[in-house]
């Protein structure tokens, strides 16, 4: 009998196959499917479309709001402006509504305002064998040329920067799918504030590379979501094809952050982490862009550095340095398989 793949993203060996076997001869697509590659890329003329398609799968609460920020921050990640969407939604028999329809779908419109996003097509319907809500969300960007950045920009010498801070995403959807376990840890206070997350500091990078690139010269931004900063960051290396060198200790983790992974017996850095931008730039361009950010109201630590070397990542010690592991998937996705 075969073995069964667990929950969470395919094995990398595993997705670098099938993706090598995709038919790619389009004269126009500049950027194809690959390892750390979030974003497809055509050429249309002076301007290039950016396309990133993603689903929700470990939230069910606010699923509309979250397909729309995944998405959108892929797209900012290239430099692009996030305009167009389709959307998937699967619902499940036997518990599927009209009003369940159209909390979801106002979710998605509301939150595709608030960017300018025109949402132009897709698909719904009822499905068996579900027990919650699969939204998959397609977004399409549109970049000038000379703007376009790709994770294959990083270069030897610059320096790693990452936004806010790990693992925003996961603080809120742990509060939100598990906050009867966290009764006897948390006040009720602190709860709400776990959950809002979401918003505050916000699952959405979109403003973070919008300061970030008009600040200096970005050579590369990656987006960490399953498998957190870790599986960014060898990710990023992978796409690059170079040697990514970090120092833990100024990775930042929010204290209430890193209460909750402690709680839940999870490495902050590996659980997903939408809300933090991982980025490459020169290191004359890293006060520049760390202080534009900041006077956003966005923090921005610098946490590593790239180098020349094989396609690995390797993190700082008090005996000099050793190879981080790359995560074989998210912290949190075994807590939705029991």
């Amino acid at each position: 009998m075969p073995a069964l793949l667990p929950v969470g993203k395919l094995p990398v060996n595993l997705l670098h196959r099938v993706l090598s076997q995709a038919p790619v001869d389009d004269a126009r697509l500049l950027l194809g499917p690959g390892i750390g590659l979030d974003c497809a890329v055509l050429d249309f003329g002076p301007s290039l479309l950016v396309l990133k398609s993603d689903p929700i799968t470990f939230a069910t609460d606010e699923i509309g709001w979250y397909a729309v920020q995944v998405n959108a921050n892929d797209i900012a990640t290239t430099g692009a402006l996030p305009r167009w969407m389709l959307v998937t939604l699967l619902l499940p028999e036997g518990s599927a509504t009209p009003d369940l329809v159209e909390a979801i779908s106002q979710q998605v419109f509301q939150a595709c305002r608030a960017i300018g996003v025109s949402v132009i097509g897709g698909h719904s319907e009822i499905t068996f064998a579900l027990d919650r809500p699969i939204l998959v969300g397609t977004m399409i960007g549109e970049v000038e040329r000379h703007r376009l950045i790709t994770p294959q920009g990083a270069n030897p010498g610059d320096r790693l920067l990452v936004s806010k801070g790990v693992p925003i995403e996961a603080t809120a959807i742990l509060a939100r799918q598990f906050p009867e376990r966290l009764e006897h840890l948390l006040s009720p206070a602190e709860i709400q504030q776990a959950q809002d997350y979401l918003y505050d500091p916000g699952i959405s990078v979109l403003r973070d590379a919008q300061v970030a690139v008009s600040a200096g010269q970005v050579t590369a931004m990656h987006d960490p979501t399953e498998g957190g900063l870790l599986s960014a960051l060898w990710e990023l290396a992978e796409a690059s094809h170079r040697t990514l060198v970090v120092d833990p200790v100024t990775i930042p983790v929010p204290p209430l952050s890193a209460r909750l992974c402690d709680f839940f017996g999870i490495n902050p850095l590996a659980a997903i982490a939408s809300g933090a931008l991982l980025m490459t730039a020169p290191a004359s361009e890293v006060t520049g862009i760390r202080l534009a950010l900041e006077q956003e109201g966005i923090s921005c630590a610098e946490i590593g550095l790239v180098e020349a070397g094989l396609a690995e990542v390797w993190q700082m010690t008090g005996a000099g340095r050793a190879q981080l592991p790359r995560p074989e998937r998210d912290e949190i996705a075994r807590l939705f398989e029991a």
